[in-house]
């Protein structure tokens, strides 16, 4: 499997820019049989999602469960949720609080564990309270998983 981590606030044209570059790398992991593996939510799993089905690589959402039972994400990712959804060939459901970062940040370290690579969007900045890709990518290389950073020429950040 290969999953993807990178930072929330990312531009919508950097969001195009990655999609495409994604679009070109999965397409390796396709023709290899491989699947990618994204916890539901806006901005990078959508365009993760997006270049993996045009890419022709099978795609696994994780959503968030209480006690068993699919919990609600915030409003903000419900459409994105519902959109990766569609693209999936897969669900697969995982015991986490979305609305704890903690919780999500321990949901992705868990996803990352079953993973072969991990596709970081990240321009080296370190995690702080509120972006932890630093953090995960720290994580998944120390956890023996290949680390592929992506950071495109022109892309940004919302300030």
């Amino acid at each position: 499997m290969i999953a993807v981590v990178g930072h929330p606030d990312l531009t919508a044209p950097t969001l195009k820019m990655v999609e495409e570059e994604l679009r070109w790398r999965l397409a390796e992991f396709a023709r290899a049989g491989k699947a990618g593996l994204v916890r539901a939510g806006q901005g990078l799993p959508v365009a993760f999602g997006r270049a993996a089905r045009a890419a022709g690589l099978a795609l696994v959402t994780v959503l968030p469960t209480k006690n068993g039972v699919p919990d609600v994400l915030e409003s903000s990712d419900r459409r994105a949720a519902g959109e990766l959804l569609l693209l999936s060939e897969q669900v697969r459901l995982m015991e986490y609080d979305p609305a704890d970062r903690g919780a999500c940040v321990g949901a992705d370290e868990d996803l990352m564990r079953s993973c072969a690579r991990v596709l970081a969007v990240w321009d080296g900045s370190p995690s702080d309270g509120r972006d932890a890709t630093a953090h995960l990518v720290a994580f998944a290389r120390s956890s023996g998983v290949d680390v592929e950073v992506l950071w495109p020429d022109g892309a940004s950040r919302r300030g």
